[in-house]
């Protein structure tokens, strides 16, 4: 894309809540901006495993330490966007749903700055309603895209046209963090972990998380979101559906093995969650998604 008679080149840029690999993030040239974690006492940032191990993480929550998340600060983005612009790019920051953190609201805090000093950055900032690999498969595509020679525009227009037709699917394996979370009560709990039950939760238009149902059991809440995308997907053939797990690769493969028996996917795709929504979710979260015709 031209703009003023220079060529533009378009950077993506999303945060470490993608969970996609590193491998792609690398072959892909994609920008990952770390949110950073406290695991007990010590501080770590969320960047693919390197500064700690996926594994390491929820062995640790398995032990019972506690995690929390910092969101990123305007300032990051300000430097971030800065650095891209002055090397000649337009930017399209893919980011965590602002309903669930501030940092969206930091990404375009930063963008007003920029734009304010500097009239001719091109910078679009994306709310994608998103987590994980929903996230994540967002990236995906837009990279995918701009292979394809899309323009910045295309890109644009095309998350923002779909991103609401992004199914996330959620079950966890235990209901401790939930309960200190929030969302359901230390009675609720108590009962729940007696009577093995396992919520299924997925997000609404607004990006936030939602308790969907409660089934009976670990291997009911597997083939409860497998049941969920047979229901809803829309042109499978043509999807790459993404899946990502709090070290539980075994229930994940199960996962994916019951999808592929049922309904014809282009691909799938599986890596783990990360700290960034693993501190708010525990260890044994599954989270599928894929496209349909809306969240409802």
């Amino acid at each position: 894309m031209k703009k003023g008679g220079v060529f533009i080149k378009t950077k993506i840029i999303t945060d470490s809540c993608c969970d996609l690999t590193l491998d792609f993030v690398k072959e892909n040239d994609v920008h990952v901006i770390p949110f950073t974690f406290l695991l007990g006492e010590e501080e770590y940032q969320d960047n693919f495993g390197e500064s700690l191990s996926y594994k390491d993480f929820f062995d640790e929550i398995r032990k019972g330490k506690m995690a929390s998340t910092s969101q990123i600060n305007s300032y990051i983005f300000e430097e971030t966007f800065k650095k891209y612009i002055e090397e000649g790019y337009s930017i399209i920051y893919i980011g965590f749903s602002s309903a669930l953190s501030k940092t969206f609201e930091n990404a375009e805090m930063a963008r007003k700055i920029i734009s304010e000093e500097n009239t001719n950055a091109d910078i679009s900032v994306i709310d994608t309603r998103s987590a994980a690999v929903g996230l994540g498969s967002l990236v995906f595509y837009a990279c995918q895209m701009l292979k394809e020679g899309k323009t910045k525009a295309e890109i644009v227009n095309w998350i923002e046209a779909n991103k609401l037709k992004l199914n996330h699917w959620f079950t966890v394996d235990s209901l401790d963090h939930l309960k200190r979370g929030g969302r359901i009560s230390a009675t609720s709990a108590a009962i729940g972990t007696l009577l093995e039950v396992k919520p299924v939760l997925n997000m609404d238009d607004e990006g936030r998380l939602r308790m969907s149902k409660k089934v009976r059991g670990r291997k009911k809440a597997i083939k409860a979101l497998a049941d969920e995308l047979k229901a809803r997907i829309v042109n499978p053939e043509d999807q790459t559906i993404f899946i990502s797990h709090g070290d539980c690769l075994t229930e994940t493969e199960s996962l994916k093995e019951i999808i592929l028996n049922e309904v014809k996917v282009k691909d799938v795709i599986i890596n783990y969650i990360g700290p960034t929504i693993g501190s708010h979710t525990g260890a044994g979260v599954i989270c599928l998604v894929f496209f349909g015709e809306g969240r409802d």
